[in-house]
C-alpha cells in the first residue's frame, strides 16, 4: 500500500519532489521546531523574560538565514533543513507556512474567547482613556516614523501619507502584550491596585482596538482592490473613508451575527455532554470557517478568528473551549512564533542602517505608550508616579505585534528590512519594559490620590467542623452543579468557577474548614437552595450507612487466610531498631504507645504523644485486628517524613477487636506522611500477605530483633519466588 502512495505522490508532482519526501521533510521540520521552541521558552522564562521571546529567538537561530540554511548530507536537506522558500517574502516551505497560518487562527481565536465583552461596561474612565490614548498616540507616532524612515532611508520623496507600509508600522506600534505586564504585577502583588486594574482594563481595550486597527489597516492598505494607486498609496482620503466604513460594517455585522449565532451553537454543542474535547474542536471548526470567509471578504483570516472568539466569549462554554483546546494551542502556537523568527534575516537586521532604525523605532514605541497611556490618567486622580507605572505597564509589545508584522510581511506590505525593524522593536520593548516597571513598583508610595478600597463580588461562607467534612461537601456540591448543567472549571487548587448561561459562581475551598461562594447577590438564594439540598442528601446517606454499618461486615472478607503476595520491598521500611520481640503492653492503647515510642527512639518521629493520639483516633473509627492473630494499626501524620513500620510480638495476646474474636499476637504499626505520595495501602497489603500461617509461626518463634528481621527476610524471599 505504501509504495503505491509514494508512487502516486511522485506522479502528482509531475516528476518533481515526491509527496512522501515532502511529508518527511515537514515531519522533521516540525519536530525540530517543537524542540527548539520549548528549549527557547524554558531558557527565557528562567531568566525572567517572556517565553514567547525565546520561541522567536529560537526561530531566528534555526531559520533558513542561519543554521537552517546549512546543508546536511541527507537526502532532501542538501541545501539546509529549512530550505525551499515559498516566496521572496516567506522563506519557508508552503507546507510549513500552512501550519503557521492555522496556528495564527488558533491563537487569535483563543485570545478572543478569553476576552469578556461584558466587562467593557464595567471599566473605569481611566482604563478607557489608557486604551484609547495608547492606540491613538502609538499609531500616529509609528505611522510618522515609517513615513520619515521611507522618505529618508528609501529615498521615496513622492510617497503619500496613506501608504501601506506606514499604516502597518502604525498598527504594529499600537500592540500591547498584557501577558508580560500581568505577570510582573502578579509577582509583585499589585494586580488589585489602582494602577494594576487600570493597566489591565486599558490593555483589554487596547487589544480589541488593536485588532480593529489591523482590520482597518489591511483594508486601507489593500484598498479592497479598487482604491490603490501606483506605489502602494491610496488615491484619496475619500477612498480611504469608504474603505474604513466598509470594514467597520463587515466587522460589526460579523460580530453581532456571531454573538447571536453562538448562543444557539453553544446550546447544540452542550448536547455532547462529557465530551469537552469534541466541543472545543467543533468551536475551532467554526473559527476556521469564519477565518476563510473574512479572507474572502478582503480582511485577514485572523480577524475572523478573533470575531468568532469574541462571540464564544459570551457563552457558558467559553472555559470549556479554552481548556479543551490547550493541547492544540500548545502544539501549534509555538510553531507560529518560531516561523515568525525564521522570517528575520539577521544579516539584513544587523546592517548598520537597519540596526539604527530598529533602535529609533524602539525608542519611539516606548515613548508613545508612556505619553499616550500615562498622561490621560492624570485626569483621573493618578499621581505622576501612578501615571508612570501605567505607561510602563503598557509598553511591552509581544505576540500581537509579531502577528501584525507577520501578516504585513506575508502580504508583501513590508520588506525584509522593515519586518526586521518591527521584530527588533517587539523584542526590545518586551525586554526593557518589565525591569523598569519593577523598579517603579519598588516604592511603597501609592499611585492614586485617593486609593480606592479593593472591590470584591459579594461573598457567602459556610463553616464546617473539619477540613475533611468541608472537602466532602464541596465535592458533593460540585457534582450537584454538574447535574444542574453548570460547567465546572478548575482555576487553581480547590478554587473553581461554575458557569451556566449568564450565571457565574466562584467557589473556594482552600481555607481549611470553610467553603466560600463569590457571586452576584441575586444568586445567593440559588446557592443556599443548592447547599441545603446537598446537606439533606448527605444526611440521608449517613443515615442509611449508620443503620447497617458494622466493622465486622466491612472486614469480614479479611478473616480468611491471607494469600501470599508479599512485596519484595517490604524490608525497605523495616529496621532492626523498630522490631520488638516481646511487647510489655497488656491492652491495645499501651501496645500502640510502646511501638510509637520505639519509632521515636529510632529518630523517625518528633512527637510520639501526638502520633499516639492520631493512631488511637484512627483505631476508634474501625478496629485494625484482621484475624489470625494479626493487627495492623496505622495512621497518616505530618510527624514522619517517610513511611515507617514497627513490628512487635505479644506473648500473652492483646484484644484488638479482631473479627474472629481471637487475641492478637503480632502487631505491625505503619505510619505514613500525609503530604506525599508513598505506597501506603500497598505496603499494608504486603504485610498481610507475608504473615501467612508459615510466616506467623516463624516470626513468633523469634526471640530477638535480629531473629525477627531474619524471619521477615525469609518470608520476603519465599513469597518473591
Amino acid at each position: 500500500m505504501f509504495p503505491v502512495l509514494a508512487w502516486a505522490g511522485e506522479a502528482a508532482q509531475g516528476g518533481g519532489t515526491p509527496l512522501s519526501e515532502q511529508m518527511m521533510r515537514l515531519a522533521i521540520q516540525l519536530g525540530v521546531i517543537l524542540f527548539a521552541a520549548r528549549l527557547g521558552n524554558i531558557l527565557f522564562e528562567r531568566i525572567k523574560l517572556p517565553g514567547v521571546l525565546g520561541e522567536l529567538c529560537a526561530g531566528v537561530l534555526i531559520g533558513p538565514h542561519l543554521l537552517g540554511g546549512i546543508g546536511i548530507p541527507i537526502r532532501g536537506f542538501g541545501e539546509g533543513l529549512f530550505s525551499g522558500a515559498m516566496s521572496a517574502q516567506i522563506p519557508v516551505s508552503a507546507e510549513l507556512w500552512g501550519f503557521c497560518s492555522v496556528a495564527s487562527v488558533v491563537l487569535l481565536f483563543l485570545v478572543g474567547v478569553e476576552t469578556n465583552l461584558k466587562m467593557f461596561t464595567r471599566y473605569s474612565l481611566a482604563g478607557s482613556l489608557v486604551g484609547l490614548g495608547g492606540v491613538a498616540v502609538s499609531f500616529v507616532a509609528g505611522h510618522q516614523f515609517a513615513f520619515w524612515f521611507l522618505r529618508t532611508a528609501a529615498e521615496r520623496e513622492e510617497m503619500g501619507l496613506i501608504n501601506a507600509t506606514c499604516i502597518f508600522f502604525g498598527v504594529i506600534s499600537t500592540a500591547t502584550s498584557v501577558g508580560i505586564t500581568a505577570r510582573v504585577l502578579s509577582d509583585k502583588k499589585k494586580l488589585d491596585t489602582p494602577e494594576g486594574v487600570t493597566i489591565l482594563a486599558g490593555a483589554v481595550i487596547d487589544d480589541v482596538l488593536g485588532v480593529m486597527m489591523l482590520a482597518l489597516g489591511l483594508g486601507v492598505a489593500g484598498g479592497l482592490g479598487s482604491e490603490m494607486a501606483a506605489g502602494g498609496d491610496v488615491k484619496s482620503w475619500a477612498g480611504a473613508g469608504r474603505i474604513v466604513l466598509q470594514l467597520m460594517g463587515i466587522w460589526a455585522v460579523a460580530l453581532v451575527a456571531g454573538i447571536l449565532l453562538t448562543r444557539w451553537v453553544s446550546v447544540w454543542l452542550k448536547k455532547f455532554s462529557g465530551a469537552q474535547m469534541q466541543t472545543g474542536v467543533m468551536a475551532l471548526g467554526f473559527a476556521l470557517v469564519m477565518s476563510g470567509l473574512f479572507e474572502e471578504a478582503g480582511l485577514t483570516k485572523i480577524i475572523g478568528a478573533y470575531v468568532m472568539g469574541l462571540s464564544f466569549s459570551r457563552t457558558d462554554i467559553s472555559r470549556v473551549v479554552q481548556e479543551s483546546l490547550k493541547p492544540v494551542f500548545t502544539f501549534l502556537v509555538p510553531v507560529f512564533f518560531v516561523v515568525m523568527g525564521m522570517m528575520v534575516d539577521v544579516h539584513v537586521l544587523l546592517a548598520p542602517g537597519i540596526l539604527v532604525m530598529g533602535v529609533l523605532f524602539t525608542v519611539e514605541a516606548l515613548a508613545a505608550k508612556l505619553v499616550g497611556c500615562g498622561l490621560p490618567v492624570l485626569l483621573c486622580g493618578f499621581t505622576p508616579r501612578g501615571a508612570l507605572r501605567v505607561g510602563l505597564g503598557m509598553m511591552p509589545r509581544g505576540e500581537m505585534a509579531l502577528i501584525v508584522a507577520g501578516t504585513g510581511y506575508a502580504a508583501g506590505y513590508l520588506k525584509p528590512s522593515e519586518f526586521g525593524v518591527a521584530v527588533f522593536m517587539a523584542f526590545m520593548t518586551s525586554l526593557i519594559a518589565p525591569p523598569l516597571l519593577v523598579a517603579s513598583l519598588a516604592s511603597p508610595k501609592p499611585g492614586h490620590k485617593s486609593r480606592r478600597e479593593e472591590e470584591h463580588a459579594p461573598e457567602m461562607s459556610y463553616d464546617f467542623p473539619a477540613p475533611e467534612i468541608a472537602g466532602l461537601v464541596l465535592r458533593r456540591f460540585l457534582d450537584t452543579m454538574r447535574r444542574e448543567g453548570f460547567f465546572i472549571h478548575t482555576l487553581d487548587e480547590h478554587v473553581y468557577q461554575l458557569r451556566k448561561d449568564a450565571k457565574v459562581i466562584g467557589v473556594s475551598g482552600r481555607d481549611t474548614s470553610h467553603i466560600v461562594f463569590e457571586c452576584d447577590a441575586t444568586l445567593f438564594p440559588f446557592v443556599q437552595t443548592a447547599m441545603r439540598e446537598v446537606m439533606v442528601e448527605m444526611d440521608q446517606t449517613l443515615t442509611v450507612l449508620r443503620k447497617p454499618f458494622s466493622s465486622r461486615d466491612i472486614t469480614s472478607t479479611l478473616s480468611a487466610e491471607p494469600e501470599a503476595h508479599a512485596d519484595e520491598r517490604m524490608l525497605r521500611f523495616v529496621h532492626r531498631g523498630t522490631l520488638v520481640p516481646e511487647l510489655k503492653g497488656a491492652v491495645k492503647s499501651e501496645v500502640i504507645a510502646e511501638l510509637v515510642n520505639v519509632i521515636a527512639a529510632a529518630g523517625l518521629i518528633d512527637d510520639p504523644v501526638e502520633v499516639t493520639g492520631e493512631v488511637l483516633a484512627r483505631e476508634a473509627g474501625m478496629a485494625t485486628g484482621i484475624g489470625h492473630g494479626l493487627a495492623v494499626p496505622h495512621a497518616r501524620t505530618h510527624h514522619v517524613k517517610q513511611l515507617v513500620c514497627a513490628i512487635g510480638i505479644s506473648r500473652r495476646g492483646v484484644d484488638f477487636g479482631a473479627d474472629d474474636g481471637e487475641p492478637v499476637y503480632i502487631v505491625s504499626l505503619v505510619l505514613c506522611p500525609d503530604d506525599s505520595v508513598v505506597p501506603y495501602m500497598e505496603y499494608m497489603a504486603s504485610l498481610q500477605g507475608a504473615f501467612d500461617d508459615e510466616g506467623r509461626t516463624a516470626l513468633l518463634n523469634a526471640d530477638s530483633a535480629d531473629a525477627m528481621y531474619a524471619a521477615l527476610a525469609t518470608m520476603q524471599r519465599v513469597h518473591k519466588k
